[in-house]
């Protein structure tokens, strides 16, 4: 039984959108009678939304204006009688319309110039491709998390007294590893009655690192604190 297309409703569109999804043509691998059935049913151009619907009606429109630039139905390589398709919702084009498309009627005749922009094969017009494109990188971008801010922060650690080693209170420091934290450069800089402090530098990702955190649960924690007595943060820049 031969299908029936409605094509006068935004849900028969929606199904005929669907249908060609994997499909080139209304019926068979070539362009046939069904395709030009269902064709005349279009007053005018197709909503891009229905993306197979705008594909397979611009491969069709492209084969009916061979056929008008050259006066030969038959170059137009519509060929095949197809299945006798139906379609509701708009008027067909009679028998004899189908057979041999009109020289001078609902579509308009084109230049010369355009005849070597013809798709013959149903590929991708570059309006479709830049369609495409520009889908694929909304899509992309809408998915894709937005990269968080960073932080330069300059820190002080102090150690419990002059007898600290400071080389195992930096080795202890630096122990911690977090995701979104790297540690930079640091030196001792002198306290006073020969205690020194440790200022180090670090980077942070915002969303990935507190700062408060770090220090109340892992500097000053246990077995760290051996070392550290307390930390304060001297500078804190956005990069």
């Amino acid at each position: 039984m031969a299908p029936t297309f409605y094509v006068g409703s935004e849900a028969g569109l929606k199904k005929l959108d669907e249908y060609l999804l994997t499909r080139s043509y209304i019926t068979g691998y070539q362009a046939s009678k069904d395709d030009l059935t269902v064709h005349a049913a279009f007053t005018k151009q197709p909503s891009s939304q229905y993306v197979n619907v705008s594909r397979w009606f611009n491969h069709i429109d492209a084969l009916l204006r061979i056929s008008i630039f050259t006066r030969h139905p038959s170059s137009s390589g519509v060929s095949a009688e197809g299945s006798g398709v139906t379609v509701e919702g708009s008027a067909c084009f009679p028998e004899e319309a189908i057979a041999t498309p009109p020289v001078n009627g609902t579509k308009a005749a084109v230049d010369e110039d355009d005849d070597s922009d013809v798709d013959l094969f149903g590929e991708e017009t570059e309006e479709e491709k830049k369609a495409a494109e520009e889908r694929a990188a909304k899509a992309k971008a809408s998915g894709k998390k937005k990269e968080s801010g960073k932080s330069s922060v300059l820190m002080d650690v102090k150690p419990w007294d002059d007898e600290t080693d400071m080389k195992k209170l930096e080795e202890a420091v630096r122990s911690v590893h977090l995701d979104g934290l790297l540690w930079g450069a640091s030196k001792l800089v002198p306290v006073g009655y020969g205690i020194k402090k440790l200022q180090i530098m670090m980077t942070i990702v915002d969303d990935l690192v507190s700062v408060d955190t770090l220090i109340e649960e892992r500097l000053c924690e246990e077995p760290i604190n051996e070392y550290v007595q307390s930390c304060d943060i001297v500078a804190f820049n956005k990069i």
